[in-house]
């Protein structure tokens, strides 16, 4: 497994220096609410291994990729009614802002395409 980024925000939040609303954790994930909502649920799901990004995770650990996206899908099952959104976000101009692997799950509201 990698090493934790000692100046990287999740790296600090899983282990347990900085608080967070912790939803759930498994052995690859650990997932809390998202401090700025964009929906009734907003939840982050990131892998405990410090990765930069979604295609960096499935590259060095397509185990810890997968679990991933299955405790997403069980995070938003637990939301309600099945419609849920996923979004990765990769790179500054896809604003991304937090460079460690993770998930948005967005759901309990209708959701319009474009995103934005």
């Amino acid at each position: 497994m990698s090493q934790p980024d000692p100046d990287c925000l999740f790296c600090k939040i899983v282990a347990g220096d900085i608080p967070a609303e912790v939803v759930s954790e498994t052995e690859h994930t650990f997932a809390f609410k998202d401090i700025n909502p964009e929906a009734p649920t907003h939840v982050l799901v990131i892998p405990r291994r410090h990765e930069p990004d979604i295609g960096s995770l499935a590259a060095a650990d397509p185990d810890a990729a997968i679990a991933l996206l299955n405790e997403a899908k069980s995070i938003a099952d637990q939301a309600g009614n099945g419609s849920y959104r996923l979004v990765f976000n990769t790179g500054a101009d896809a604003n991304q802002t937090v460079f460690h692997c993770h998930g948005h799950v967005l759901a309990g509201r209708s959701m319009s395409w474009p995103p934005g």
